[in-house]
């Protein structure tokens, strides 16, 4: 390695840029700002026809691997088969390592991850300096990570998140962990989660909350006037654990009710059709605007324009389940009452009566009587949304909690 140059920071992510995973790009600048240099490797090639602006200030290169397994199998093949005949010792142990983990599963994704592993190793990292890979999310890309490491020598570590962490397998999950340098994990919840799947194992696994960049997401100190027709606001993936059923079946009652609103949906996923063909059916489809996935600068628009924001979250039927969606810290940064659920971490940003409202899971009748309070009852609106603005400053600014993660890195040597 070039004595002169920074050691490089090689961070492995399942696609760049992706609009769903702005935390990530904020992460990568504000590493960037404090002196890392990084280098990206993508599993995936965009797959949205924009980004957002922070992209754009990022000066990390990215290497896209090969996505899929068929069609470039001889370029990866041909790679794998150099880094075997270069490091035969330590190919042999990432060998093992792969056929006793699809052992487990029997998925041919455990070998596509070794040959990309190979392919990144032998064409990509010898020109990149990369002292240290880390990987963000703990299916996919730490696979890559966990056989890179093993056939190039270099440590890896993981950010674990959320679905990564309650639809993989436990068993290979917890190899992951006690092979790692350390994990790094988004909320308390999530950590508890991972201590036990690890049997509290040595690897240190840290809690970073993500945090936001309240300079953007600022509250004007205007005084906001809720009247009728009220502005109800929802950002989220279309997909199962956001509960949006619940969310439309507590709207229709909050208009059964007599109340004149207005609601905005702003995303995209799986579950679109479902999602659209439900607010027709309970003859929402007159007061609803679907906006589908957006910049931030959109979405900051409508965080103006909100008198409430509101999530259904929950655990999916596979699992799958939330920490703490940044659209939450968003909203109350931005001065919007938020109505939400008690799943997994939101609790930790949520206070139910103090930062905001919590209902359980799956009862539209409780969330449309929250969202009718935080409505109707000016001081309790007035009291949480003041709360839950000096909660996000104070606590999860990720201008202060990137230091966190840089204390974790540099203990790790970099």
């Amino acid at each position: 390695m070039n004595e002169n140059k920074p050691p490089v920071l090689g961070m492995i992510l399942k696609g760049y840029p992706r609009i769903s995973e702005t935390f990530i790009s904020n992460e990568i600048l504000l590493l960037e700002k404090l002196g890392f240099s990084i280098h990206l490797f993508s599993m995936r090639q965009p797959r949205e026809n924009f980004s957002h602006e922070i992209v754009n200030h990022i000066k990390a290169s990215v290497d896209y691997l090969p996505e899929t397994l068929l069609a470039p199998l001889p370029k990866l093949l041909y790679h794998n088969v150099l880094l075997a005949q270069k490091r035969p010792g330590e190919y042999k142990i990432a060998v093992k390592t792969a056929l006793r983990r699809f052992s487990r599963t029997r998925k041919s994704a455990t070998i596509k991850h070794m040959l990309q592993a190979g392919y990144l190793v032998q064409h990509l990292l010898p020109s990149r300096s990369v002292q240290h890979l880390h990987a963000h999310f703990a299916h996919s890309p730490t696979s890559v990570a966990l056989f890179a490491s093993q056939m190039s020598g270099i440590p890896f570590s993981f950010t674990a998140h959320a679905k990564d962490i309650y639809t993989s397998d436990p068993r290979q999950l917890r190899e992951k962990i006690a092979l790692a340098r350390f994990v790094v994990t988004c909320t308390e919840y999530n950590k508890r989660h991972l201590l036990a799947i690890s049997n509290k194992k040595i690897t240190p696994i840290c809690r970073v909350y993500h945090g936001i960049d309240t300079d953007v997401f600022s509250w004007n100190k205007k005084e906001r006037k809720t009247t009728p027709p009220y502005s109800i606001l929802t950002v989220a993936r279309l997909t199962a654990k956001k509960g949006l059923p619940t969310v439309y079946r507590a709207l229709r009652q909050v208009v059964d009710q007599g109340f004149d609103i207005r609601h905005v949906l702003i995303g995209d996923g799986e579950e679109r059709q479902q999602i659209l063909s439900l607010i027709k059916d309970l003859e929402l489809d007159h007061i609803t605007t679907w906006l589908g996935a957006q910049p931030h600068e959109v979405v900051l628009n409508q965080y103006r324009q909100a008198d409430l924001f509101v999530l259904g979250c929950e655990v999916a039927s596979n699992g799958d389940r939330d920490g703490i969606p940044n659209v939450f810290l968003e909203c109350m940064a931005m001065g919007v009452p938020v109505v939400s659920t008690k799943v997994s971490a939101i609790s930790e940003l949520i206070q139910d009566g103090k930062t905001g409202l919590l209902v359980s899971p799956g009862r539209p009748t409780e969330m449309a009587q929250a969202m009718i309070r935080l409505l109707t009852d000016k001081d309790l609106a007035h009291r949480v949304t003041r709360a839950a603005q000096h909660c996000v400053v104070n606590d999860f600014n990720n201008k202060k909690l990137i230091h966190k993660l840089v204390d974790v890195y540099r203990s790790a040597g970099l």
